[in-house]
């Protein structure tokens, strides 16, 4: 098996080149109290959420699982009167690696969704790993989502119309969550948007071994996330599939699913074989493998060609699906 990397868009290798003595593709255990400290974080607390008084914004703490504390909801919600009747709603779970971040992480791609559609964002809070392993992180994010559909009508929303998004991890969890309500018969989402999702704590596609060293996110740094949240468990045999969907035995009844990935990051092929799992059980599933596109590509490197034309296809998806 080759371990020769496909390579990086050019505008995306000298976007990678100016953030290279930022972001090491190889986080481990002992850099996660500094990643969390980075200046990444601290720039979220600036950004302005409302776009420009499109949105008002609010923070609201909810109720946890059971037994655990209460989660923090970003609740954003147009300002406008809606046109017709409840809005549709994007429900956000941020990505970071099961490691970093917070409900602000990578808000602004849903936000510029909703302003084009007319839709509220909530994003959620989630406890992080190693303090708080599997199933603290996916156990939050279903907490926020069944408050979130028992709340729509509150917040303007139609709770039949709601799309769950992540990327990375955010985009993991997200499926997690699609798999926990067919599960648990909790709320039904309109559909899923996974952007380079992490879903396969096994760390071992030729994707993984390709990409090694290289990009934002590699080998070294998904071992460093996985096993944050499940510590020894990591690549064995009984990891839930509520941590891992790539280990879901049964990807049928799923609401339907946007999948993307770039073709020179470590997930491309975890992502490829879930979208084609989700094919053969029946499901609806449309993937994109955007060509040079490392991990995270579009938020990095928004005015790229190939960053617009992903955003773009996001937004389309979205449109149709609200339509239909």
């Amino acid at each position: 098996m080759t371990s020769v990397p496909p390579p990086f868009d050019p505008e995306l290798a000298a976007a990678l080149e100016l953030i290279k003595d930022m972001i090491s593709p190889g986080i481990t255990p002992e850099e996660i109290d500094d990643a969390r400290r980075g200046p990444g974080i601290e720039m979220l607390a600036e950004l302005d959420l409302t776009l420009d008084g499109f949105f008002e914004v609010e923070d609201r703490e909810v109720p946890g699982p059971e037994g655990s504390p209460a989660i923090s909801l970003l609740i954003c919600r147009p300002t406008a009167p809606a046109a017709s009747g409840p809005r549709p709603l994007i429900y956000h779970v941020h990505g970071g690696g099961m490691i970093l971040g917070n409900n602000r992480v990578g808000v602004d791609g849903p936000l510029a969704w909703a302003k084009e559609l007319d839709a509220v964002v909530v994003s959620v809070e989630y406890r992080l790993a190693p303090e708080h392993p599997y199933p603290a992180p996916v156990e939050d994010v279903y907490a926020g989502l069944v408050w979130t559909a028992e709340n729509a009508k509150e917040l303007g929303a139609d709770p039949e119309r709601i799309v769950i998004a992540g990327a990375s991890a955010g985009g993991g969890l997200s499926a997690a969550l699609a798999l926990l309500l067919r599960d648990r018969r909790g709320p039904r989402p309109l559909g899923q948007l996974l952007m380079c999702p992490m879903l396969d704590d096994r760390n071992d596609t030729p994707s993984v071994h390709q990409m090694a060293g290289l990009g934002i996110w590699d080998r070294t740094a998904n071992e460093t996330g996985w096993t944050a949240l499940l510590g020894e468990l990591r690549g064995g045999p009984d990891v839930s599939p509520y941590a891992a969907p790539a280990r879901a035995d049964d990807l049928s009844g799923l609401p339907p699913a946007f999948l993307d990935v770039g073709s020179a990051e470590t997930f491309r092929d975890e992502v490829v074989t879930y979208a084609s799992r989700i094919w053969q059980a029946g499901g609806v599933a449309e993937l994109h493998v955007w060509p040079g596109g490392f991990h995270g590509f579009d938020g990095f490197a928004p005015q790229a060609s190939l960053s617009r034309s992903a955003r773009a296809a996001q937004l389309t998806w979205l449109r149709r699906l609200l339509a239909e």
